[in-house]
């Protein structure tokens, strides 16, 4: 692989890592308002001050918002003029592939993908937005239905035009307990990471922040000069011990939002995942995307 090849391994046998400034440094991320969490914690105010408060603390820090309808402008026009009154940047997370999360969800074929991810980049012409794009895609390459190839090409059409349009892109990649590190790297890059700004990890996930880190690098290190994101949103306590990925018992807050003081190659930790969003009818939870105030709580404890 290109972006490889010009790197010369240390001496226990990995690559060495190169970083690069990263594009998010200093910036001030979106906080969606009115939220989920903001109306629990109004409903919570009067005679659950504590749990109120709980919501408070989730309502109060930045997070992504999900672009996953066939018209993504009602989302992206209210969330880009939100953003540009309170002067932050807004982070978007592309969630269309066709055969979204090994099912029949998504786009319908590839041109109606590529028609949809440009109506989504000609809103962020002039703006300043972060954009995370398809979130499992890569890790799904496997599923039933899914053509390799195609999707690959899906993807890396996305990585351009986003990028084309000023977008900040991350091409996700997975978290660590998913895929190796030299199939993650070898799967971004045959997805365009090289014309992304770097890719995301454990979106929607709950993989402690510093198993991340280590991956992340080793990915980071086999694709030359890149970085990567980390979605803190539910990972506080880490993984379930049984390792339960579907609205897991015990589970925590990560770390806030922040660009600063981080690790090498480590660009932010952003909350992508909305947390108290139920994962799917499993461990007593609604449907999946539903809010969950009782799971919110859980992680807000």
């Amino acid at each position: 692989m290109g972006a490889m090849s010009g790197l010369s391994a240390c001496e226990d046998g990995t690559e060495p890592l190169v970083t690069r400034p990263s594009p998010l440094a200093g910036a001030s991320f979106y906080v969606p308002y009115p939220s989920d969490a903001s109306r629990q914690a109004e409903a919570w105010r009067a005679d659950r001050p504590l749990d109120a408060a709980a919501m408070d603390r989730i309502a109060s820090e930045p997070r992504g918002v999900w672009l996953t309808d066939s018209d993504p402008l009602p989302e992206l026009t209210g969330t880009l003029a939100a953003a540009e009154e309170t002067g932050t940047v807004p982070v978007f997370v592309a969630y269309y592939i066709p055969q979204r999360d090994c099912g029949g969800e998504g786009a319908a074929t590839p041109a109606a993908y590529a028609e949809w991810i440009r109506t989504v980049a000609s809103s962020l012409e002039g703006r300043e937005a972060v954009v995370v794009v398809e979130p499992d895609a890569l890790g799904h390459l496997e599923c039933e239905g899914v053509r390799r190839a195609e999707r690959l090409a899906v993807l890396r059409d996305a990585v351009t035009v986003l990028k084309s349009a000023g977008a900040v892109v991350y091409l996700d990649g997975g978290h660590p307990d998913w895929l190796r590190v030299a199939d993650a790297a070898e799967r971004l890059e045959a997805a365009g990471i090289d014309d992304a700004d770097g890719f995301s990890l454990n979106v929607a996930n709950f993989v402690d922040t510093g198993e991340n880190v280590e991956y992340g690098q080793a990915v980071a290190a086999l694709l030359g000069p890149t970085g990567f994101i980390i979605d803190t949103s539910r990972n506080g306590a880490g993984s379930a011990p049984d390792g339960e990925w579907c609205n897991p018992p015990g589970r925590k807050l990560g770390a806030a939002p922040t660009t600063e003081a981080l690790y090498p190659a480590v660009d932010a930790l952003l909350w992508i995942k909305r947390p108290g969003q139920s994962d799917g009818t499993c461990n007593g939870g609604p449907p999946s995307g539903e809010w969950w105030p009782e799971y919110a709580l859980m992680l807000a404890g």
